[in-house]
């Protein structure tokens, strides 16, 4: 993880409201804790772990790996279905808004034919509302993002079918 990422969730964190967010990936380790009143600046912690800990971690989930193997076959198979679908992902991080305002009506719905240039959804980052256009013609299969959820960067947003 570069200092760009990081620097990116700690604005992602600061933005959400959550007071702490621990983040654990390979040998390094992320607590982001926003401040409180007693604590006006916030504060990120990050430690570099030993490695031999981190690969002891999975062995031990492996014990349980009959169980896991069963639940990834499921989603396998809906992505071959999906394949023939175009996936739309997010340009940004923010937050995804599915109408332009809380009493208008949503941009886009399943089944509806879109063109190239139609706004498809609305995302949030640093209070600046960004309209996240289509780039391709077609119908929108799915809606992979509920109303009011944070994405990340190139996190898909919804399947179009192109023909």
């Amino acid at each position: 993880m570069d200092l760009k990422e990081i620097q990116n969730l700690i604005r992602f964190v600061a933005k959400s409201g959550a007071s702490e967010v621990k983040l654990e990936m390979d040998d390094v380790k992320i607590t982001i804790k926003t401040g409180s009143e007693d604590d006006k600046a916030g504060t990120t912690i990050l430690q570099q772990m030993p490695a031999m800990p981190m690969q002891a971690a999975p062995a031990a989930p492996a014990a349980s790996t009959p169980a896991v193997p069963a639940t990834p076959a499921a989603p396998a198979a809906s992505e071959d279905d999906d394949s023939k679908y175009i996936t739309i992902k997010s340009p940004i991080i923010g937050t995804f808004y599915r109408k332009p305002a809380p009493d208008k009506p949503t941009f886009v719905e399943v089944g509806k034919q879109i063109s190239e240039g139609d706004v498809l959804c609305v995302i949030e980052a640093m209070k600046l509302f960004n309209e996240i256009e289509s780039e391709i013609s077609g119908t929108i299969v799915k809606i992979l993002v509920d109303d009011s959820s944070p994405v990340e960067f190139d996190q898909p947003l919804f399947l179009v079918d192109p023909s």
